[in-house]
């Protein structure tokens, strides 16, 4: 599954995916998955809203699920639009964010599920790494592999997903060491960063500045690199603290917190980010080898949180080379 949220389901960058023929497009956004026109089936990944049922089900072909009450929900709209609506039940194996955690109510709630006539199970699935920093091992996806097993005896049926995990899981695949019957992971970090998320080990062949932030200088000035009066709270309610390096010279962007959090920039040039408020960037430019001017870019290499954000702000202008 190409996993399109931190991206907002771009469809420049959507239609990419859907030229590379992907098994699956798969946003925690329904209204993400509203925009995109594809016969690849589209699947929503966060557990769905009973109040945003019926778009889910008009938009999406497959969710993913762990409350009985939402299915049924998700049953009902399916049949007033004359659907078959595919769930993917997930099943928590100790990371502790979605899923049954109880062995018994996976088997009660897949009980109720085969009684729906307008929900398929799909498959059953688990997410590791995403809250509880929990790694995905080869034992540990063997839970999953095993909670396989003994559903289709139980039920006499057959799972056509079963869905390992996300980026975290890639380690294990490009080792082999993924447990057979593991057939489905859903991608986004590896896709648009090019690295794995258990250790953070960038992948070989992937490029690493798919996304990159370009800021305008428009204000560059020699300043003490203290602030001069008695400190308070910041806009944001905190105190600030600073380190005496004497006149510095410093540069302000034209991007700030209401876009992205400036601790998730990368500098590519030799500069030093120095904070940020609602609208501005604050850099301290002294140690680069470039002459700076006002309205010259400085770009930043980005994290996923960084490509979130600026993805999501439509104060941010998006370019395509």
């Amino acid at each position: 599954m190409a996993v399109s949220k931190v991206f907002c389901a771009d469809l420049e960058l959507m239609n990419i995916m859907i030229e590379e023929e992907v098994d699956y497009l798969a946003d925690s956004r329904i209204e993400n998955l509203k925009g995109i026109s594809s016969d690849i089936p589209k699947v929503l990944l966060r557990l769905p809203s009973i109040s945003f049922a019926e778009d889910v089900v008009r938009h999406s072909d497959i969710s993913l699920n762990s409350e009985i009450e939402t299915i049924r929900v998700l049953n009902k709209y399916a049949k007033e639009q004359n659907k078959i609506h595919g769930v993917i039940l997930m099943i928590d194996l100790g990371d502790l964010r979605e899923g049954i955690f109880r062995k018994d109510e996976v088997f009660e709630t897949i009980e109720h599920v085969t009684k729906l006539n307008h929900i398929k199970l799909s498959g059953i699935g688990t997410n590791l790494t995403c809250y509880g920093g929990v790694i995905p091992t080869h034992d540990k996806l063997v839970e999953l592999v095993d909670f396989k097993t003994e559903i289709e005896q139980k039920f006499n049926l057959k799972l056509d997903i079963i869905s390992g995990g996300n980026s975290s899981d890639l380690e294990l695949v490009i080792e082999d060491r993924i447990p057979f019957g593991i057939n489905n992971i859903r991608l986004g970090e590896g896709i648009v960063l090019g690295r794995e998320t258990a250790y953070g080990t960038y992948l070989e062949n992937m490029y690493l500045d798919v996304f990159t932030l370009e800021a305008e200088i428009i204000e560059l000035k020699e300043k003490p690199s203290v602030p001069i009066g008695e400190i308070g709270m910041n806009a944001f309610g905190k105190i600030p603290t600073f380190i005496d390096k004497g006149t510095r010279l410093r540069a302000i962007l034209a991007i700030g917190k209401q876009d992205v959090d400036h601790g998730e920039l990368i500098p590519i040039d030799l500069i030093q980010i120095l904070g940020s408020s609602s609208d501005h960037l604050i850099v301290d430019v002294s140690e680069s080898n470039k002459l700076f001017e006002v309205g010259d870019i400085l770009k930043f290499r980005l994290t996923y949180g960084s490509i979130l954000s600026l993805m999501t702000s439509k104060y941010v202008g998006k370019h395509y080379e």
